[in-house]
């Protein structure tokens, strides 16, 4: 795999110039048929200097060059955060529901820590982290983490930001890092989690169709090879 120019500030910096402490967050497992989504938040603000030499999108960088970035990265943030929505409450709320609770107990953990963020950069072009009329703002779901604090923060998106900007690769890299090792360290009976890390690989289809869905598996999805 090619060495890839590390990510920029540019972005970060021109926020953080606006609204002080910025908010890189990404998301993993989106797309997979098991496991829980895990979102990474890393904070950054204009005085944190260069990011990690090497440091951009967690899918461009082999598996040990991930796990090589996690601690400069943690050096380099000012405080950082996973949030987790395990499968099960992704077949309950729905897997953007699901993405915004996990985002939401990150930001929630960071604000009990006294680190409240001046605004959000999200990669993408959909704004999944702010308040939509989904089956989770129903009237009858639970209160989501963070409380009016969070719900005020301003978004920002941008397409390959995970890419191109350096506190969002940091909150990719932590994200991959550690739900890889949570994929890697899960009981499998057969369905080769430790490589395809509940991604639909050849492996995990034919485990499906031999062993049916575990505990694991998304059940209100369509899960490949079972009848």
């Amino acid at each position: 795999m090619g060495v890839r120019p590390t990510a920029s500030r540019e972005v970060e910096l021109d926020l953080a110039a606006r609204h002080g402490i910025v908010a890189g967050i990404d998301e993993v497992g989106r797309g997979c048929l098991a496991g829980p989504v895990t979102v990474g938040v890393a904070l950054v603000d204009e005085g944190v200097g260069a990011p990690p030499e090497g440091l951009t999108d967690s899918k461009a960088l082999s598996a040990r060059r991930r796990e090589d970035l996690v601690e400069p990265v943690r050096r380099w943030v000012l405080d950082h955060e996973l949030g987790w929505a395990s499968a099960a409450e992704i077949d309950e709320i729905g897997v953007v529901a699901a993405l915004r609770l996990a985002a939401r107990r990150a930001l929630a953990a960071l604000v009990g820590r006294g680190r409240l963020p001046g605004v959000v950069l999200l990669d993408g072009s959909h704004d999944w982290l702010s308040l939509s009329q989904d089956l989770f703002t129903a009237t009858d779901a639970p209160t989501l983490p963070g409380g009016p604090e969070v719900d005020a923060l301003p978004v920002v998106t941008r397409v390959k930001a995970d890419l191109e900007c350096a506190v969002v690769s940091a909150a990719s890299v932590l994200a991959k890092v550690a739900r890889d090792d949570h994929m890697c360290a899960l009981d499998d009976p057969g369905y080769g989690w430790a490589s395809n890390k509940g991604y639909a690989s050849a492996a995990h289809v034919e485990g499906l169709a031999r062993l049916g869905p575990a505990g694991q598996h998304r059940r209100s999805w369509k899960l490949p090879g079972v009848a």
